[in-house]
Protein backbone atom coordinates (compact mmCIF):
# COMPACT_ATOMS: atom_id res chain seq x y z
CA UNK A 1 0.00 0.00 0.00
CA UNK A 2 1.55 3.60 -0.95
CA UNK A 3 1.89 5.50 2.27
CA UNK A 4 1.30 8.85 0.41
CA UNK A 5 -1.99 7.39 -1.15
CA UNK A 6 -3.27 6.35 2.44
CA UNK A 7 -2.12 10.17 3.91
CA UNK A 8 -4.21 11.82 1.18
CA UNK A 9 -6.83 9.50 1.91
CA UNK A 10 -7.02 10.24 5.59
CA UNK A 11 -6.66 14.18 4.72
CA UNK A 12 -10.14 13.70 2.80
CA UNK A 13 -11.63 12.01 6.01
CA UNK A 14 -9.75 14.40 8.51
CA UNK A 15 -11.46 17.69 6.22
CA UNK A 16 -14.66 15.41 6.84
CA UNK A 17 -14.43 15.00 9.97
CA UNK A 18 -14.87 17.98 11.66
CA UNK A 19 -17.21 16.92 14.56
CA UNK A 20 -14.66 14.82 15.50
CA UNK A 21 -11.99 17.65 16.04
CA UNK A 22 -14.26 19.96 17.09
CA UNK A 23 -15.06 17.50 20.06
CA UNK A 24 -11.34 16.28 20.63
CA UNK A 25 -10.77 20.85 20.96
CA UNK A 26 -13.48 21.24 23.36
CA UNK A 27 -11.93 18.49 26.08
CA UNK A 28 -8.47 20.23 25.90
CA UNK A 29 -6.67 21.53 28.24
CA UNK A 30 -3.95 24.43 27.98
CA UNK A 31 -1.19 23.73 25.98
CA UNK A 32 2.20 23.63 27.44
CA UNK A 33 3.98 26.81 26.92
CA UNK A 34 7.05 25.28 26.28
CA UNK A 35 7.39 22.66 23.42
CA UNK A 36 10.64 20.51 23.77
CA UNK A 37 10.11 17.84 21.04
CA UNK A 38 9.31 17.66 17.45
CA UNK A 39 9.39 14.11 17.41
CA UNK A 40 8.26 10.89 19.79
CA UNK A 41 9.74 7.52 19.77
CA UNK A 42 7.70 4.84 22.08
CA UNK A 43 8.99 1.25 22.84
CA UNK A 44 6.41 -0.65 23.85
CA UNK A 45 8.24 -3.49 26.00
CA UNK A 46 5.46 -6.03 25.81
CA UNK A 47 5.49 -8.25 28.81
CA UNK A 48 6.87 -6.42 31.50
CA UNK A 49 10.80 -6.14 31.77
CA UNK A 50 11.36 -7.28 35.44
CA UNK A 51 12.67 -4.16 37.30
CA UNK A 52 15.08 -6.12 38.88
CA UNK A 53 17.17 -7.51 35.81
CA UNK A 54 17.24 -4.69 33.99
CA UNK A 55 17.04 -1.06 35.21
CA UNK A 56 16.41 -1.50 38.99
CA UNK A 57 18.77 -4.43 40.52
CA UNK A 58 19.03 -4.79 43.77
CA UNK A 59 22.83 -6.93 44.63
CA UNK A 60 21.94 -6.56 48.68
CA UNK A 61 18.92 -8.28 48.40
CA UNK A 62 18.37 -11.99 49.52
CA UNK A 63 19.55 -14.31 46.91
CA UNK A 64 15.62 -15.37 45.52
CA UNK A 65 14.59 -11.77 45.36
CA UNK A 66 17.72 -10.40 43.35
CA UNK A 67 17.73 -12.97 41.07
CA UNK A 68 20.45 -14.53 39.36
CA UNK A 69 22.03 -11.17 37.42
CA UNK A 70 24.77 -9.16 38.92
CA UNK A 71 24.92 -5.83 38.22
CA UNK A 72 27.11 -3.43 36.08
CA UNK A 73 28.37 -0.40 36.52
CA UNK A 74 26.53 2.47 33.72
CA UNK A 75 28.43 5.71 32.16
CA UNK A 76 26.62 7.61 35.29
CA UNK A 77 28.79 6.81 38.59
CA UNK A 78 27.03 5.55 41.26
CA UNK A 79 24.49 4.54 39.03
CA UNK A 80 24.15 0.43 37.81
CA UNK A 81 22.15 -1.88 35.40
CA UNK A 82 21.71 -5.32 35.45
CA UNK A 83 24.59 -7.19 33.22
CA UNK A 84 21.98 -8.29 30.87
CA UNK A 85 21.87 -4.40 29.35
CA UNK A 86 25.59 -4.21 28.93
CA UNK A 87 25.00 -1.48 26.12
CA UNK A 88 22.49 0.72 27.13
CA UNK A 89 24.91 0.82 30.56
CA UNK A 90 27.08 2.15 28.32
CA UNK A 91 25.03 4.93 27.58
CA UNK A 92 23.24 6.02 30.86
CA UNK A 93 24.86 9.76 30.53
CA UNK A 94 22.12 10.40 28.10
CA UNK A 95 19.19 8.25 29.86
CA UNK A 96 16.83 9.36 33.12
CA UNK A 97 15.45 6.26 34.62
CA UNK A 98 12.27 6.70 36.36
CA UNK A 99 12.16 4.19 38.44
CA UNK A 100 8.73 4.04 40.59
CA UNK A 101 6.18 3.86 37.98
CA UNK A 102 3.07 2.24 39.78
CA UNK A 103 -0.44 1.49 39.39
CA UNK A 104 -3.48 -0.21 41.23
CA UNK A 105 -5.62 -1.74 38.91
CA UNK A 106 -5.85 -5.33 38.10
CA UNK A 107 -2.40 -6.85 37.32
CA UNK A 108 -3.19 -7.93 33.95
CA UNK A 109 -1.33 -6.57 30.39
CA UNK A 110 -4.27 -4.81 29.15
CA UNK A 111 -4.40 -2.54 32.46
CA UNK A 112 -1.08 -1.44 32.08
CA UNK A 113 -1.23 -0.95 28.36
CA UNK A 114 -3.70 1.17 28.63
CA UNK A 115 -2.36 3.68 31.24
CA UNK A 116 0.78 4.10 29.89
CA UNK A 117 -0.28 4.70 26.24
CA UNK A 118 -3.25 6.17 26.93
CA UNK A 119 -3.19 7.67 30.83
CA UNK A 120 -6.69 6.23 31.60
CA UNK A 121 -8.94 3.21 31.44
CA UNK A 122 -10.86 1.92 29.16
CA UNK A 123 -14.35 2.15 31.30
CA UNK A 124 -17.95 1.65 30.42
CA UNK A 125 -17.46 1.15 26.83
CA UNK A 126 -15.03 4.22 26.72
CA UNK A 127 -11.82 3.40 24.84
CA UNK A 128 -9.34 6.35 25.37
CA UNK A 129 -7.18 6.99 22.27
CA UNK A 130 -3.73 6.87 22.27
CA UNK A 131 -1.48 9.60 22.99
CA UNK A 132 -0.27 9.76 19.22
CA UNK A 133 -4.17 9.76 17.88
CA UNK A 134 -4.94 12.86 20.27
CA UNK A 135 -1.40 14.25 18.98
CA UNK A 136 -2.02 13.70 15.25
CA UNK A 137 -5.46 15.35 15.55
CA UNK A 138 -4.71 18.45 17.74
CA UNK A 139 -1.77 18.61 14.85
CA UNK A 140 -3.64 18.61 12.22
CA UNK A 141 -6.78 21.46 14.07
CA UNK A 142 -3.52 23.62 13.77
CA UNK A 143 -3.18 23.00 9.83
CA UNK A 144 0.26 20.67 10.31
CA UNK A 145 0.17 16.74 9.72
CA UNK A 146 2.45 14.79 12.35
CA UNK A 147 1.82 11.21 11.10
CA UNK A 148 1.89 8.37 13.52
CA UNK A 149 3.30 4.63 12.49
CA UNK A 150 2.92 1.92 14.71
CA UNK A 151 5.40 -1.05 14.07
CA UNK A 152 5.96 -3.32 12.95
CA UNK A 153 2.25 -4.22 13.85
CA UNK A 154 -0.51 -3.83 16.30
CA UNK A 155 -0.36 -6.17 19.12
CA UNK A 156 -2.65 -9.27 19.44
CA UNK A 157 -3.73 -11.18 21.86
CA UNK A 158 -1.69 -10.29 25.40
CA UNK A 159 -4.30 -12.51 27.60
CA UNK A 160 -7.41 -10.69 28.05
CA UNK A 161 -9.73 -9.51 25.04
CA UNK A 162 -9.64 -5.57 26.06
CA UNK A 163 -8.40 -2.55 24.64
CA UNK A 164 -4.65 -2.55 24.56
CA UNK A 165 -4.53 1.17 24.20
CA UNK A 166 -3.36 1.27 20.84
CA UNK A 167 -5.92 2.90 19.18
CA UNK A 168 -7.68 5.84 18.17
CA UNK A 169 -10.31 4.49 20.21
CA UNK A 170 -13.40 7.47 20.55
CA UNK A 171 -11.87 10.01 18.88
CA UNK A 172 -12.50 7.77 15.47
CA UNK A 173 -10.69 4.97 12.87
CA UNK A 174 -9.60 8.18 11.05
CA UNK A 175 -6.99 8.99 13.42
CA UNK A 176 -6.13 5.74 13.71
CA UNK A 177 -1.72 5.29 13.66
CA UNK A 178 -0.71 3.77 10.30
CA UNK A 179 1.38 0.41 9.56
CA UNK A 180 2.46 1.91 6.52
CA UNK A 181 6.28 3.37 6.18
CA UNK A 182 7.06 5.89 3.43
CA UNK A 183 9.27 4.96 1.06
CA UNK A 184 12.67 4.49 2.67
CA UNK A 185 16.16 5.07 1.39
CA UNK A 186 18.35 1.43 1.72
CA UNK A 187 19.91 0.13 4.54
CA UNK A 188 22.92 0.95 2.85
CA UNK A 189 22.54 4.92 2.98
CA UNK A 190 21.67 4.68 6.83
CA UNK A 191 22.98 2.01 9.23
CA UNK A 192 24.09 -1.23 8.65
CA UNK A 193 21.78 -4.08 9.96
CA UNK A 194 23.81 -5.68 12.05
CA UNK A 195 24.04 -2.63 14.16
CA UNK A 196 20.05 -3.03 15.50
CA UNK A 197 20.63 -7.01 15.43
CA UNK A 198 18.65 -10.17 13.35
CA UNK A 199 15.68 -9.53 15.61
CA UNK A 200 12.05 -8.14 14.38
CA UNK A 201 12.55 -5.42 17.09
CA UNK A 202 15.67 -4.61 15.94
CA UNK A 203 14.48 -4.42 12.25
CA UNK A 204 11.45 -2.07 13.57
CA UNK A 205 13.47 0.00 15.26
CA UNK A 206 16.12 0.45 12.67
CA UNK A 207 13.26 1.46 10.59
CA UNK A 208 11.68 3.70 12.78
CA UNK A 209 15.40 5.88 13.25
CA UNK A 210 14.86 6.06 9.03
CA UNK A 211 11.33 7.30 9.68
CA UNK A 212 12.13 10.01 11.91
CA UNK A 213 15.28 10.86 9.90
CA UNK A 214 12.98 11.80 7.00
CA UNK A 215 10.58 14.33 9.21
CA UNK A 216 8.81 14.85 12.47
CA UNK A 217 6.57 12.06 13.43
CA UNK A 218 5.19 10.17 16.33
CA UNK A 219 6.34 6.40 15.99
CA UNK A 220 5.47 3.41 18.47
CA UNK A 221 7.27 0.04 18.44
CA UNK A 222 5.85 -3.13 19.91
CA UNK A 223 8.88 -5.19 20.80
CA UNK A 224 6.34 -8.22 20.56
CA UNK A 225 2.92 -8.33 19.35
CA UNK A 226 1.93 -11.32 22.08
CA UNK A 227 3.20 -12.87 25.10
CA UNK A 228 2.62 -16.22 23.77
CA UNK A 229 4.56 -18.98 21.85
CA UNK A 230 7.60 -16.82 21.55
CA UNK A 231 9.92 -15.64 24.06
CA UNK A 232 9.40 -12.36 25.78
CA UNK A 233 9.49 -10.17 28.79
CA UNK A 234 6.29 -12.25 30.35
CA UNK A 235 9.03 -14.58 32.55
CA UNK A 236 6.61 -16.67 34.49
CA UNK A 237 8.54 -20.01 33.75
CA UNK A 238 5.25 -22.08 34.12
CA UNK A 239 6.26 -25.00 32.02
CA UNK A 240 3.78 -23.85 29.33
CA UNK A 241 4.62 -24.26 25.54
CA UNK A 242 7.14 -21.89 25.07
CA UNK A 243 6.87 -20.12 28.46
CA UNK A 244 9.31 -17.53 28.93
CA UNK A 245 11.96 -18.11 31.45
CA UNK A 246 15.18 -15.91 32.78
CA UNK A 247 17.17 -18.28 30.87
CA UNK A 248 15.56 -17.08 27.99
CA UNK A 249 15.40 -13.18 29.02
CA UNK A 250 18.91 -13.66 29.02
CA UNK A 251 19.80 -15.35 26.55
CA UNK A 252 17.14 -13.86 23.90
CA UNK A 253 14.83 -11.17 24.94
CA UNK A 254 17.43 -9.04 27.13
CA UNK A 255 20.35 -8.59 24.37
CA UNK A 256 17.88 -8.12 21.57
CA UNK A 257 16.69 -4.90 23.71
CA UNK A 258 19.48 -3.69 24.61
CA UNK A 259 21.22 -4.03 20.87
CA UNK A 260 18.25 -2.04 19.43
CA UNK A 261 18.06 0.17 22.42
CA UNK A 262 21.71 1.23 21.99
CA UNK A 263 21.78 1.76 18.39
CA UNK A 264 18.67 4.11 18.72
CA UNK A 265 20.15 6.33 20.75
CA UNK A 266 23.51 6.17 19.08
CA UNK A 267 21.32 6.62 15.84
CA UNK A 268 19.74 10.28 17.63
CA UNK A 269 22.70 11.52 18.22
CA UNK A 270 24.83 10.90 15.53
CA UNK A 271 22.34 12.53 13.34
CA UNK A 272 21.36 15.64 15.67
CA UNK A 273 17.91 14.42 16.43
CA UNK A 274 18.31 13.42 20.26
CA UNK A 275 17.27 16.94 21.18
CA UNK A 276 13.85 17.35 19.26
CA UNK A 277 13.05 13.38 19.72
CA UNK A 278 11.31 11.99 23.05
CA UNK A 279 12.30 8.87 23.59
CA UNK A 280 10.25 6.52 25.86
CA UNK A 281 10.98 2.87 26.94
CA UNK A 282 8.92 0.90 29.57
CA UNK A 283 6.55 -1.78 29.83
CA UNK A 284 3.09 -2.78 31.39
CA UNK A 285 4.50 -3.59 34.59
CA UNK A 286 7.35 -4.89 35.98
CA UNK A 287 7.81 -8.63 37.74
CA UNK A 288 7.25 -9.88 41.54
CA UNK A 289 10.20 -9.03 43.51
CA UNK A 290 10.52 -12.68 44.93
CA UNK A 291 10.83 -15.75 42.27
CA UNK A 292 8.54 -17.96 42.28
CA UNK A 293 8.75 -21.69 42.89
CA UNK A 294 10.02 -22.28 39.07
CA UNK A 295 12.44 -19.63 39.26
CA UNK A 296 10.33 -16.90 37.10
CA UNK A 297 8.42 -13.94 37.62
CA UNK A 298 4.81 -13.22 37.61
CA UNK A 299 2.93 -9.96 37.30
CA UNK A 300 3.71 -7.00 39.91
CA UNK A 301 1.94 -3.98 38.82
CA UNK A 302 3.29 -1.94 41.97
CA UNK A 303 6.81 -0.64 41.10
CA UNK A 304 8.77 -0.97 37.88
CA UNK A 305 11.19 1.60 35.62
CA UNK A 306 10.46 3.44 32.23
CA UNK A 307 13.80 4.65 30.38
CA UNK A 308 13.29 8.20 28.65
CA UNK A 309 15.62 10.66 26.92
CA UNK A 310 16.45 13.34 24.76
CA UNK A 311 14.09 16.46 23.99
CA UNK A 312 15.89 18.42 26.44
CA UNK A 313 15.91 16.10 29.51
CA UNK A 314 18.59 15.69 32.02
CA UNK A 315 20.71 12.71 31.47
CA UNK A 316 22.23 10.32 33.96
CA UNK A 317 18.74 11.32 35.94
CA UNK A 318 17.10 8.50 38.47
CA UNK A 319 13.65 9.79 39.89
CA UNK A 320 12.44 7.86 42.72
CA UNK A 321 13.76 5.06 44.68
CA UNK A 322 12.07 1.75 45.05
CA UNK A 323 12.37 -0.49 48.46
CA UNK A 324 15.25 -2.40 49.31
CA UNK A 325 13.40 -5.31 47.14
CA UNK A 326 11.99 -3.58 44.71
CA UNK A 327 8.65 -3.61 45.29
CA UNK A 328 7.24 -0.38 45.90
CA UNK A 329 8.34 3.19 45.73
CA UNK A 330 9.90 4.74 48.91
CA UNK A 331 9.95 8.10 47.23
CA UNK A 332 8.30 9.77 44.17
CA UNK A 333 5.97 7.28 43.40
CA UNK A 334 4.64 7.98 39.77
CA UNK A 335 1.60 6.72 38.21
CA UNK A 336 1.87 4.73 34.89
CA UNK A 337 -0.60 7.23 33.70
CA UNK A 338 1.69 10.34 34.25
CA UNK A 339 3.43 8.63 30.14
CA UNK A 340 1.37 10.12 28.25
CA UNK A 341 1.24 13.98 29.93
CA UNK A 342 4.77 13.47 29.84
CA UNK A 343 4.43 13.00 26.27
CA UNK A 344 1.73 15.70 25.92
CA UNK A 345 4.56 18.07 27.55
CA UNK A 346 7.39 17.29 25.75
CA UNK A 347 5.64 18.08 22.73
CA UNK A 348 3.84 21.10 23.93
CA UNK A 349 0.26 19.22 23.07
CA UNK A 350 -2.74 19.70 25.08
CA UNK A 351 -3.23 17.24 27.75
CA UNK A 352 -7.08 15.86 27.34
CA UNK A 353 -9.29 17.20 29.87
CA UNK A 354 -10.67 14.00 31.32
CA UNK A 355 -7.10 14.01 32.31
CA UNK A 356 -5.76 17.33 33.15
CA UNK A 357 -7.19 17.46 36.74
CA UNK A 358 -6.47 13.65 37.77
CA UNK A 359 -3.10 13.86 38.28
CA UNK A 360 -0.66 16.42 39.75
CA UNK A 361 2.64 17.22 37.60
CA UNK A 362 5.80 15.84 39.82
CA UNK A 363 8.06 18.68 40.47
CA UNK A 364 10.76 15.83 40.24
CA UNK A 365 9.60 15.14 36.22
CA UNK A 366 9.43 19.06 35.85
CA UNK A 367 13.39 19.68 37.24
CA UNK A 368 14.21 16.67 34.28
CA UNK A 369 14.22 19.69 31.57
CA UNK A 370 15.49 22.29 34.14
Amino acid sequence: MDWHATWTRRRFLKVSAGAVLAGSASTAAQTDPRPRATRVLFLNLVGGPSQLDTFDPKPEAPVDVRGPFRPIATSVPGLFLSELLPRTARLAHHLAFLRTLHHDAAPIHETGQQLTQTGRLALNDEVPPNWSSVVAAQAYATGRELPSFLLPGPLRNTGVLISQGQTAGDLGAVWEPTTVLPALPPWSTLEVESRFGPSAFGQACAAALAVLERRPALVTVNMFDTVFDQPTWDCHADGAALATTLADVQREVAPAFDQAFAALVEGLVDRGLWEETLLVATGEFGRTPRLNRRGGRDHWPHAWTAVVGGAGLAGGAVVGRTDSQGAYPETDALPAALLPSLIYRALGAQVPRARANELEWPATLEKLWA
